[in-house]
This record gives C-alpha cells, sequence and structure tokens, in this order.
C-alpha cells in the first residue's frame, strides 16, 4: 500500500483523479480508456482490483448479446485491497484483502428475506448492471466486501466465485460419501465441483469435456474417469450415477446429463444454454422410468449474505483442500483485454482461467 493511498485514506477523503479501464461501448467494441476514479458514498468501500477473472458469461455479454446497460464496465470475478472506507463502515482497514460477491442483492423482497439471495427479484450486479472489475478500482458496497483469510493469494481470492458456484449446485442435492458423481464440463466451475465431490467423500467421478487438454485438467483436480464424447461417458455409467453436475450449459450436454443419471439419480443445471434445449424420447423415458430429479441451480449465495459457499470456499482455498493454480492458463495486463475477448469468442486461443491485473506494471 502507498504512503499516498494510506493518507488518503486517514483524511477521510477518497481517491480523486483518473483511472484505466476497459469500457465496452457496444458489442465487441472494449476500449481501454482513463476514466473518473468512482467516488464511494455512505456504506461503501473503494477497493483496488487485484485481479479479475473471465467468466464464460462475460464472452457471450461483450461480444454477443450486451449487457443491461452501455457503456459499462464489466469484470464481476475479482478480489482487491481496501484503500477507503465510508465514515459509517466499520470492520475493514486499510489494505484487507477482500472478494467481492458480485450479485447486489435488494435485501427486501420476498426471497432475500427468506435467505435465497441467489433468487432476489430487485438485485444489481457487477459487470452487468454496474460497472464492475476490468478497472483499476471498483466502489464496492461494504455488504458485499468479504474480508479474506490471511495469506490467501489475491488471483485465489478472484476465484471464489466459481467455486461457490460449483458447491451452491453440488448442495442442491444429496451428495454424500460413496455417491458416484459425473460432472460435464472441465472449466473453472466443472473443476471445482469436481474437487468438491471428492472433498464429500464421492470416490468414483466422472468428468466429460470434449476438450482433451480439460479432460486432463480435469484428472488433475481428482476427477477417476474423463470422457470427451457421450459414448464414452456412457460406457463408464454403468447403472447410472447418483449425481450429476451439469456445467457446460449446451443442449447436447443438458440431454446427456438427463441419460447419465442412475434411479432416484439428481442432475443439477449451472449452464446456460443459448440455444433450445431438447431430449429425445429415450432420454426423457428414461427421466421418467428412472424417477431422476432435476435441479436448476442459479448463483452461489445462501443466508447469511453471502452464504456458506462463498466462507467455505474460502477456507479450503486458505488451506490447500481447493486447488486453483493449475486452472489459470492466462495471467494478463488490462491492455490485453479487447483482443482476448475476441479470441476467447472465436475460440483461436485455448483457455481455462483467464486472469486480469488492472493495476499490475
Amino acid at each position: 500500500m502507498t504512503d499516498e493511498l494510506l493518507s488518503t485514506h486517514l483524511s477521510n477523503a477518497p481517491l480523486a483523479g483518473e483511472m484505466t479501464a476497459g469500457v465496452l461501448h457496444d458489442v465487441g467494441d472494449v476500449r481501454i480508456e482513463q476514466v473518473p476514479i468512482p467516488t464511494p458514498g455512505p456504506g461503501d468501500l473503494l477497493v483496488k482490483v487485484a485481479a479479475c477473472g473471465v467468466c464464460g458469461s462475460d464472452i457471450p455479454r461483450m461480444n454477443f448479446s450486451a449487457p443491461y446497460r452501455l457503456p459499462l464496465i464489466c469484470g464481476h470475478e475479482f478480489s482487491g485491497h481496501v484503500v477507503f472506507a465510508a465514515d459509517d463502515v466499520t470492520g475493514f482497514t486499510v489494505g484487507d484483502l477482500v472478494s467481492v460477491p458480485p450479485l447486489l442483492p435488494c435485501r427486501k423482497c420476498e426471497s432475500c428475506l427468506e435467505g435465497h439471495f441467489s433468487l432476489c427479484e430487485d438485485y444489481d450486479y457487477f459487470g452487468s448492471r454496474r460497472d464492475g472489475a476490468y478497472a483499476q478500482y471498483v466502489v464496492v458496497p461494504a455488504d458485499n466486501a468479504l474480508i479474506m483469510p490471511e495469506g490467501l493469494d489475491p488471483r485465489a481470492a478472484a476465484m471464489i466465485d466459481p467455486a461457490a458456484i460449483a458447491l451452491h449446485a453440488i448442495w442442491r442435492t444429496r451428495l454424500t460419501a460413496g455417491s458416484r458423481v459425473a460432472v460435464i464440463g472441465a472449466g473453472p466451475i466443472g473443476l471445482f465441483a469436481v474437487q468438491w465431490a471428492r472433498l464429500l467423500g464421492a470416490t468414483d467421478v466422472l468428468a466429460v469435456d470434449v476438450n482433451e487438454q480439460k479432460a486432463d485438467m480435469a484428472r488433475e483436480a481428482g476427477a477417476t474417469h474423463t470422457a470427451t464424447n457421450d459414448e464414452e461417458a456412457l460406457a463408464h455409467a454403468g447403472k447410472g450415477y447418483d449425481v450429476i453436475i451439469e456445467s457446460a450449459g449446451v443442449p447436447q450436454t443438458i440431454a446427456l446429463a438427463v441419460k447419465l443419471a442412475a434411479r432416484h439419480g439428481e442432475a443439477a443445471f449451472i449452464g446456460i444454454p443459448h440455444r433450445p434445449v431438447e431430449l429425445d424420447k429415450a432420454a426423457f423415458s428414461g427421466f421418467l422410468r428412472n424417477e431422476v430429479s432435476l435441479y436448476g441451480s442459479w448463483n452461489s449465495f445462501s443466508a447469511p449474505f453471502p452464504g456458506k459457499e462463498w466462507t467455505e470456499s474460502a477456507a479450503k482455498l486458505s488451506t490447500g483442500d481447493l486447488k486453483w493454480q493449475f486452472m489459470i492458463t492466462h495471467e494478463l495486463g488490462l491492455d490485453a483485454l479487447p483482443e482476448t475477448m475476441k479470441q476467447l469468442a472465436d475460440r483461436s486461443i485455448f483457455s481455462s482461467k483467464v486472469l486480469f491485473f488492472p493495476n499490475a506494471g
């Protein structure tokens, strides 16, 4: 922490001036620009971004579909250090490393009052509804900042969101010691799902991904078997899997999840499809006859906000029970954001977890 930032905090005045940010002006139009440092209000922190990861949802949002408003600074999987706290904020000190749950619940709707924050009916969201963390600084409500365990790497802190999403989905099921588990999609969420399954006692874990490199990463995460197509996956299934976690969001893999289920099996769906999803007659018949339970899983939050998904993920990352470094394929400065987002969209590069460091250099 620089003397300038420390004295700024102690004088109880937020930072002034400009910062570098990746601003989305239109679909496919990302520009690295100088913009004003955001001004925190009551109840807020100003966080200096340490690392911001690319979520799979960022790719269509920035290249194909567009967010809720433009222009916008995207990026919602991030960690950073506190450099300023409003007068009415307690519990934070300059230099604290925080991870930031990206959903800002209204805390007033029926879902929030019941503690189901993932189902908030009037939420805000970093990087899609408000400015996110492809920038040097972000204003964060103190209620959305989670102080990290001592010594945790800021890169790991920026990966809590996918770890928590995986755990939230698993907790939708009855996965327990001895469960046979299949994880479809070996991106970061799937890789964390494999690890959570093993930590919870699953001894037979199949990971399915069409990409052989990602299948290799799944083996490093702890998968006991891998498959790169439906036929291989079904050959491993035997009488079926007790729990299936679907994180790819592709119509074919969604159908595969149903086909892999055992009698009274459970499938939780995380992946967001961008095309219509259909089940053929055989898959639907199996779903009926085996009395399979299908669960939707949305975001990663529970009560008290942000929930045990976040605190457990932070704890397991800190102890090393959750491995994360092997997932990182790119560590980049913010200047690489426009070109990298295009490459991710056209799949001209192999990637797993891509991290940007807005304050590097």
